[in-house]
């Protein structure tokens, strides 16, 4: 099985060596492609203005001066031009990608890129809490990720669809099994804006989260990732909503 990996959190991230130690329990046949820097948050984006820089790091480890979606289309339509990719893994992102953050996650696009392509495709990323922030429990994902994607692909990956995976903020003996879950939804009144001042006065903003007290839905990757379960989540690239297209389609008639 030949593997392509990719991130958004760049060549040098420890996700992506926690996500070759995973590929490399799958297969001996493990392609590297990820951004040459920190694409965290740029989504699906493609480099329509700038040229790709391709850079090889080591051996099939290349470096691409772009985004996730850059990276998977270099890996397939440039340097595995001989054979493509049997499966493409993304991540493993710093932090769970759950909920909103999907939409906005280069890692997930990685894996939405791969699906356009029609390579099966994995979205894998870590979740941390506010006292592993800085000491993320990578090995809690490369413990768990052989056997997950394993299981993923024995049960099948259906044209179209990709799979989300996030693993909680637990040692690996403590996870309580994996749970398939839907996308949830947080409240969007945790996002704020933080100003400041900069030495001149002048004011600038971070985008920022408040810490409050929260609830996630029962069922959801957000009530997952807080009880200690991997959370699987097969999403679809065809985001039609059919309950609003049949309503709609009566109206217009």
């Amino acid at each position: 099985m030949r593997i392509l990996c990719t991130n958004d959190d760049g060549i040098h991230a420890p996700g992506l060596k926690t996500l070759e130690t995973i590929a490399r329990a799958l297969s001996d046949d493990v392609w590297i492609v990820a951004p040459e820097t920190d694409q965290s948050g740029v989504s699906h984006s493609l480099s329509l203005n700038d040229p790709l820089r391709l850079r090889e790091v080591a051996d099939r480890h290349f470096a691409v001066k772009g985004t996730p979606t850059d990276c998977v289309i270099m890996g397939v339509r440039q340097l595995m031009l001989d054979r493509k990719p049997d499966l493409i893994l993304s991540g493993v992102n710093r932090g769970q990608n759950v909920a909103e953050d999907v939409s906005y996650s280069g890692t997930v696009a990685g894996a939405i890129e791969g699906t356009i392509l029609g390579v099966p495709s994995i979205a894998l990323s870590q979740a941390y809490g506010a006292g592993t922030r800085n000491a993320l429990r990578w090995h809690c994902a490369e413990h768990h990720g052989p056997k997950v994607v394993r299981k993923i692909l024995e049960t099948g990956i259906e044209p179209g669809i990709l799979v989300n995976v996030n693993f909680p903020d637990c040692e690996p003996e403590e996870v309580e099994g994996a749970a398939v879950v839907n996308q949830g939804q947080r409240t969007q009144e945790l996002l704020r804006l933080d100003e400041r001042r900069d030495g001149r006065g002048n004011p600038y903003f971070w985008i920022a989260f408040e810490r409050k007290p929260f609830t996630p839905g029962n069922g959801t990757d957000l009530w997952a990732i807080a009880n200690r379960r991997i959370a699987i989540t097969p999403l679809r690239l065809d985001m039609t909503d059919e309950p609003t297209l049949t309503r709609y389609a009566q109206a217009f008639e």
